[in-house]
């Protein structure tokens, strides 16, 4: 009893700290959404369409040269992440299924975040087709408190990315504050020559003693 009265905690903490990017053009939908997801201890941001979303991402056509590659890490610094992406898929100018096939593009840094697609209508082609593009789900709308049980997978696969992602970042930081380390070394000693190296072992030394505090 104890055991399943943790795992549930644990799996709440966890929730509380998802932040999940809703897409839907209809107010209705989207104020049903943040009952639900205010319910499940979710943080979440709502746009009404394709383009707010794609611009919150940093994916529009004009950031794709600049952003594109580090619009994760940018929001990362800035303590905005994004665990799941829940889009209506009829919805003016861009549809549910292009913003997934965007999303889902090679190369783009939001490729691994969960998108779950939401329609009002049991379409089979059209599920299949979300699915085969790498939707995790496709929700019937209304949607209940049972659908969001149902993600629970898509929390925990979220959680377990950004986790990897948290890690990659704070070593490329390291790796980046150890390389100006040694930049600097070589600027102010340059006459050293071989003593440089035993110089760039201790200062790495140091640097990974000081991150691990």
């Amino acid at each position: 009893m104890e055991l399943v009265n943790s795992q549930k905690l644990k799996q709440h903490e966890q929730q509380q700290h998802f932040h999940v990017l809703v897409v839907d053009d209809s107010v209705i939908d989207r104020k049903l959404l943040e009952r639900l997801l205010r319910d499940s201890s979710c943080k979440a941001t709502f746009v009404d369409s394709g383009d707010k979303a794609l611009k919150f991402l940093g994916l529009l056509d004009d950031d794709l040269d600049n952003s594109s590659s580090t619009s994760s890490e940018s929001l990362q610094l800035n303590g905005i992440k994004v665990n799941m992406i829940m889009t209506d898929y009829c919805m003016p100018g861009m549809s549910g299924y292009d913003l997934l096939k965007r999303i889902k593009l090679q190369g783009s840094s939001w490729k691994d975040v969960p998108v779950v697609i939401m329609s009002s209508e049991n379409v089979p082609s059209r599920i299949s087709m979300c699915l085969e593009g790498g939707a995790e789900k496709f929700l019937l709308k209304p949607l209940q408190q049972s659908d969001l049980e149902k993600l629970q997978p898509c929390f925990l696969k979220s959680s377990d990315n950004s986790s990897e992602q948290d890690q990659s970042a704070e070593r490329s930081v390291a790796s980046h504050d150890n390389d100006n380390y040694i930049d600097t070394i070589k600027a102010l000693c340059p006459e050293h020559g071989f003593k440089l190296q035993f110089v760039s072992t201790i200062a790495t030394t140091i640097l990974r003693f000081w991150k691990s505090l």
